[in-house]
């Protein structure tokens, strides 16, 4: 369990444990350099220094600017300096260069540190050490680093002490979910035997993934590619535990690459908020709805929303009404990010702003489900939400036969009485289509992104048809809610920023803000027009039931499940 139960040491045991601990142990260590400080450094405390240099820029601005007036009077050029000047242009320059560096550059950060999506998009770096953050909520007495595992345990138990306050209580975010841990088993009296601890950066998810975590779930990754898209290969990443999966997509990735290649086009990009507003009429309410769509408004809407991010860019705002509540969903896009925390921010500015021109408008709630996020829903399939992606690839006859093991007309026939004929009789809401939602939790859940957007993100309509006299295959998937991000979230955990390292989409495109989001996009509807190629193929030359005895089932011939 990576604890171990200690007796009450005695008070010389204590301390030479405590000395020893703090001698070993890297978060001590840390912790007690970061109490160094730069200003450590100069020969007199901050304060006089802060006190002196501004002296000094004061001084010398007052009498540069008294000796330049008498210049002025006299004709006396500027630029004849004497050595008086010289030591006051230099005093001012330094004292300037100081007092830029300790007041800006606090001031940047300031501001910087309100920003938490354009630190992502900016430059993302590593989450703040556990000690350096504090619940609110916390209880005022604060725990001792040095105190004895057993004892907070104990305390943990009997509700003395909050769950949620290890991490900023101890400054060890590792040792707080062992002790979260130990506290569970003892409370529950079940053993989380097989829930691994060790071997996990708890730090990274701190205050942004995950809370009270008490271990972390393996899953394993598999590869499926090179996929051919656009031009370019890519090897996609797949987190999963259904086998047949990684191997089903890898042969239709085979089977594009044989072709040349699929091709795929984004054709929106905007993620969407929609707040619910109660106006104290139908008519008051419809009037509100007048001013959104008003033409002439927009653009001071725009400025409005615009201001909450230098990302964040308003595209358009739908307004629907039922009784005296009114929906506004707003679109915009946002870099390289996700979005949900940008355009709420959004949405919020323009609320505020709102309430001077209707005061009488009430703020139901900052989202009302039209937007609509983790559900499915009519306005997502056919308006779009995050990017909105056609993929397609024409696969050659002889393809189709011998990678693929069937023919093109079986496979256009069993399209259209299953995906589309089937789905219709099943009054199916954007799932047209055989498996998609699988490719898509499967790199979703590899590249760190949250897998509850995959309800949406898996809308697609999978078209099948024969060309080129009937002996070739155009297959293709449209996926109008593709909600995806390459910063932000769960992205910048080791294992999921390896995987979008894989793919080349890693954090914030700098030379087109959007462009790594928008081709991650991409890779996933490339993905699934692998995926959907592969298993319709399979349905059709009934080879489904074998292939899912042969790789869902353990073998201890391993020469038996190479594909």
């Amino acid at each position: 369990m990576g604890l171990r139960r200690r007796l009450p040491p005695s008070s010389a045991t204590a301390r030479s444990r405590r000395l020893d601990k703090e001698s070993h142990s890297p978060q001590r260590s840390t912790t007690a350099a970061a109490r160094v400080q730069a200003s450590d450094a100069l020969p007199l405390p901050i304060r006089h220094t802060n006190l002196l240099f501004s002296a000094l820029f004061v001084a010398s601005l007052v009498f540069l600017m008294r000796r330049w007036r008498e210049k002025i009077r006299n004709s006396t050029p500027l630029h004849v300096v004497g050595l008086a000047e010289i030591s006051a242009i230099v005093g001012l320059v330094a004292s300037l260069i100081y007092l830029i560096s300790f007041f800006g550059i606090a001031f940047v950060q300031s501001v910087s540190s309100n920003e938490e999506e354009e630190d992502f998009l900016l430059s993302p770096t590593a989450p703040a050490p556990c000690s350096l953050l504090h619940s609110s909520d916390a209880a005022s007495e604060v725990i001792e680093v040095t105190a004895d595992d057993e004892e907070i345990i104990s305390s943990v138990v009997a509700g003395k002490t909050p769950s949620y306050v290890l991490e900023s209580k101890l400054g060890d975010c590792r040792r707080a979910a062992g002790i979260r841990r130990e506290a569970l088993r003892r409370t529950t009296g079940r053993s989380l035997e097989g829930l691994p601890l060790d071997g996990f950066d708890y730090a990274t998810i701190l205050g942004q993934c995950c809370e009270l975590p008490v271990g972390y779930v393996q899953l394993p990754v598999g590869i499926a590619g090179p996929l051919m898209l656009d031009g370019e290969q890519h090897y996609v990443p797949m987190a999963t535990t259904e086998g047949c999966l990684v191997a089903s997509t890898n042969r239709g990735c085979k089977a594009i690459a044989e072709c040349g290649g699929a091709a795929s086009v984004v054709l929106r990009d905007g993620m969407t908020r929609a707040p619910a507003v109660r106006l104290p009429s139908a008519r008051r309410a419809s009037e509100l709805k007048a001013f959104m769509e008003e033409p002439n408004n927009f653009e001071t809407i725009s400025l409005v929303f615009n201001k909450s991010s230098r990302f964040a860019r308003l595209q358009n705002v739908h307004c629907a009404i039922a009784g005296r509540n009114l929906y506004m969903r707003f679109s915009c896009s946002t870099g390289d990010a996700m979005g949900m925390n940008m355009v709420s921010k959004g949405v919020q500015n323009v609320l505020d702003y709102l309430q001077s021109d209707f005061p009488d408008m009430e703020v139901i709630s900052i989202s009302g489900n039209f937007c609509a996020d983790k559900k499915p829903a009519a306005v997502n399939w056919i308006e779009g939400r995050g990017k909105s992606v056609v993929c397609e690839a024409i696969i050659k006859e002889e393809v189709v036969k011998k990678v693929l093991k069937t023919n093109v007309p079986a496979l256009v026939e069993l399209n259209m009485i299953k995906n589309l004929a089937g789905s219709a009789v099943a009054g199916a809401l954007g799932g047209f289509n055989a498996h998609a939602s699988n490719i898509v939790s499967a790199i979703f859940i590899a590249t760190g992104q949250d897998p509850a957007q995959n309800v949406e993100s898996s809308h697609c309509i999978t078209m099948m048809e024969a060309v080129n006299d009937g002996k070739d295959l155009h297959v293709s998937v449209t996926m109008p809610s593709i909600e995806v991000g390459t910063v932000g979230g769960g992205t910048q955990l080791a294992s999921q920023a390896a995987c979008l390292e894989l793919l080349g989409v890693k954090g914030a495109s700098f030379q087109s803000p959007g462009a790594n989001a928008r081709l991650l996009a991409r890779i996933v509807a490339g993905a699934v027009l692998a995926g959907e190629l592969s298993l319709m193929s399979a349905l059709a030359a009934g080879q489904l039931v074998k292939s899912h005895m042969k790789y869902n089932r353990s073998s201890k011939d391993f020469s038996k499940i190479v594909p």
